[in-house]
């Protein structure tokens, strides 16, 4: 029976960036993931974006998370062998005055990471009040990390592809067992919306969102910036190739594409774009959030053994890689976790 310190189920961008700071402390972990080409890393567009809401605000601790963000991106890709991470900063075009003045209002404040931007985009969309640029923000090909990282967990026996069965998990109390070949001191659960099927998680105050975009050819678009329009933002995602997004459904039927959301974002490209355009693709996905919108980072009040690292939302792609080494520092170092986002937060409704 083969002995780790952490079994982790999933290897999504939260299960890839916890092993990986597991790892560098010292720690032996096993991944369990059966590959999901429609999980919600897979389709994400892999924006870091400083300011966000029609409130124009400045996202959840900004300040720390993006220069943390930058370094974990530079020395994941460095240990993948890939370069992963670049800076794109985004172009806003206020949909309204009203969000024009927002933006206005925030070039007033110090550190706001929003500055004047040349008005210079008339060749290529229609827009009527102004531009403003978002800097920095960072672009994310998660692709690139998720396939690079899956290589390294496979070369070093550290991953179990095929679906995780919870009812082959055994807790003593000295350790988890699994299927009976795989002892762990450690479970934690970094698989999405599958986590909140789970016994110990099940009743989170969580929400599920459907997301989708479209992938588009804009062959004559410069692809040095990322374009945002109100809610819909323009990710360069291929050769020439443009990511369309995104919505953020929580009325959802279904996790397919809808005809419904590809007809409402075509109408917004004709009315946006001056440039000729094709849609070659069409993606969609259930994406875990919280309520709050904070994530659920640690173990269970009643099972000590048991953890969780999921609840990013959409800000999975920055804040992954801050609470991984924060959780990751908690077993090390016995750090507290900031208390926003530790799952104890939730003890009584867990302890029911």
């Amino acid at each position: 029976m083969r002995k780790v310190d952490f079994l982790l189920v999933g290897q999504g961008i939260a299960g890839t960036f916890l092993s990986y700071f597991l790892q560098e402390a010292g720690y032996e972990v096993i991944v369990i993931d059966q590959f999901n080409p429609h999980s919600s890393t897979q389709v994400a567009s892999g924006v870091i974006n400083p300011v966000t809401g029609r409130q124009v605000v400045t996202t959840w601790l900004a300040d720390e998370v993006l220069p943390f963000a930058w370094d974990a991106y530079q020395r994941m890709g460095a240990a993948i062998g890939q370069q992963i991470i670049e800076q794109s900063n985004i172009l806003a075009f206020p949909p309204s005055e009203q969000m024009m003045q927002g933006y206005q209002n925030k070039l007033q404040e110090a550190n706001a990471y929003v500055r004047s931007a040349e008005d210079s985009y008339q060749n290529y969309f229609h827009y009527r009040h102004g531009v403003v640029e978002i800097a920095p923000a960072y672009l994310i090909d998660l692709h690139a990390l998720l396939k690079g990282w899956r290589n390294y967990l496979r070369k070093t026996n550290s991953l179990i592809e095929e679906s995780f069965d919870e009812a082959a998990v055994q807790i003593t109390d000295n350790d988890i067992i699994y299927v009976d070949t795989i002892t762990a001191k450690h479970i934690i659960y970094c698989n999405g919306v599958h986590a909140y099927q789970s016994k110990y998680w099940q009743n989170l105050p969580h929400s599920l969102n459907k997301g989708e975009a479209l992938i588009a050819a804009i062959p004559d678009l410069p692809a040095h910036r990322i374009y945002k329009f109100g809610i819909t933002t323009l990710v360069p995602w291929d050769e020439g190739q443009w990511w369309v997004g995104s919505s953020y459904d929580n009325r959802f039927t279904d996790a397919q594409p809808s005809t419904l959301f590809r007809e409402r974002k075509e109408a917004e490209l004709q009315q946006i774009l001056k440039l000729p355009y094709q849609i070659v693709d069409h993606i969609a996905s259930i994406r875990p959030a919280t309520v709050e919108r904070r994530p659920f980072v640690g173990m269970h009040p009643q099972e000590a053994r048991v953890g969780i690292f999921g609840g990013m939302g959409t800000k999975g792609c920055s804040l992954s890689p801050f609470f991984a080494k924060a959780f990751a520092d908690y077993f090390q170092y016995q750090t507290p976790m900031h208390p926003a986002a530790d799952v104890q937060r939730f003890q009584k409704i867990l302890s029911r």
